[in-house]
C-alpha cells in the first residue's frame, strides 16, 4: 500500500516531513510522496529519514492551475534543484510569500490582528500558508475551527481571501515533462464540473502530456473513484491515489488511509514510474 499525496509543514500541514515518514511505516505503506504545495523544502530530510527505516519515497511538489474552480497538478519525481519547473517554483514562493503579506495586511484592517512572526513561527519557518493564518485564528478565538476560519475570513468569495498566482494547466504540465517529472490531475472532482465537463476537460489535458489521475482519493466514495479509474483508462492515463493528508489542518485524513477506506495499491507507484522518460 502507498499514498501518493501528503503534505507537511513545509507547506500547509502540520506535521514536519520527518514525522510524515514515521507516520507512512505506522501505516504499514511502502512508499509514500511528499507533495507540499509549490515547493520541496521537506523532500531531502524526509529522504534522509526515509532511507534511515527503509520506506520508499517519491519526490514530488502540487501546484495550483488556472481555472475556474480548484485545479491542483501533482507532479511525481520531481528532484529538488535546477530545471524548469523548479525555477518556476521559486518563483512561484517569493509571490506566496507577497500573498501571505497582504492577507495579513487585510486580517488587521478587519480587526484581526495577526502577525507575519506569528504566521511563520505556525508554519515551522517556510511555505506559510492559509491554514496556518487559520490555525492562529482559532487560537485567538476569532473562530471555533479551520474550517470556520476559511467559512468566515479566509475561503474565496471571504474579506481576507486574496487571489494566489497560478501557472496554466499547460504550462504546469510542460514545466513538469521538461524537467523529467510527471504530471498528474490532483482530486478532478474539484474541478466543479458536471461529469462530461470532467471528461472533457480531463482529454484536454491528456492531449497537453498530462500522465495520470488521482482516481482513489482520500475523500472520495468507492463509485467515484471506480467513475475516475474509467475515466482515466479512457484517456490513457495512470490511475494514482493518495490521502491528501494535513494533519490538524484536515484532521478526518490520516496518511494512508485517508478517512478509513484508503488503499492505493502498490501497483500504481509501478505503473507510474514505467511512464518515466527513459
Amino acid at each position: 500500500m502507498i499514498d501518493l499525496h501528503v503534505h507537511s509543514k513545509v507547506s500547509d500541514g502540520s506535521d514536519s516531513p520527518e514525522r510524515l515518514v514515521e507516520l507512512a511505516v505506522e501505516a504499514g505503506l511502502s512508499a509514500f510522496a511528499l507533495t507540499d504545495h509549490d515547493r520541496q523544502d521537506g523532500v531531502a530530510v524526509a529522504a534522509k529519514k526515509a532511507a534511515e527505516v527503509g520506506i520508499g519515497i517519491v519526490p514530488g511538489v502540487e501546484i495550483s492551475c488556472e481555472h475556474k474552480g480548484t485545479m491542483h497538478m501533482l507532479v511525481y519525481f520531481l528532484e529538488p534543484g535546477e530545471g524548469p519547473l523548479q525555477d518556476e517554483l521559486g518563483r512561484l514562493q517569493r509571490a506566496r510569500d507577497t500573498r501571505n503579506e497582504r492577507m495579513v495586511a487585510r486580517l488587521g484592517e478587519l480587526g484581526l490582528p495577526v502577525t507575519m512572526e506569528e504566521l511563520q513561527e505556525e508554519a515551522g519557518g517556510t511555505g506559510a500558508g492559509r491554514p496556518h493564518v487559520a490555525a492562529i485564528l482559532v487560537r485567538k478565538g476569532y473562530a471555533s475551527s479551520v474550517q470556520d476560519a476559511f467559512d468566515k475570513f479566509l475561503a474565496k468569495g471571504q474579506p481576507a481571501y486574496m487571489e494566489k498566482e497560478r501557472l496554466a494547466p499547460r504550462q504546469a504540465t510542460s514545466l513538469a515533462l521538461q524537467s523529467g517529472a510527471l504530471p498528474v490531475l490532483a482530486h478532478p472532482l474539484s474541478l466543479g464540473l458536471s461529469p462530461a465537463d470532467t471528461a472533457s476537460a480531463v482529454a484536454e489535458l491528456a492531449d497537453a502530456g498530462l500522465v495520470g489521475l488521482e482516481a482513489i482519493y482520500g475523500r472520495y466514495d468507492q463509485g467515484q473513484r471506480a467513475d475516475l479509474a474509467v475515466l482515466a483508462a479512457q484517456n490513457g492515463l495512470a490511475v494514482t491515489g493518495g490521502s491528501d493528508y494535513h494533519g490538524t489542518y484536515k484532521p478526518d485524513l490520516s496518511v494512508g488511509t485517508g478517512q478509513g477506506d484508503l488503499h492505493v495499491p502498490d501497483g500504481a507507484l509501478a505503473a507510474l514510474r514505467e511512464r518515466l522518460p527513459a
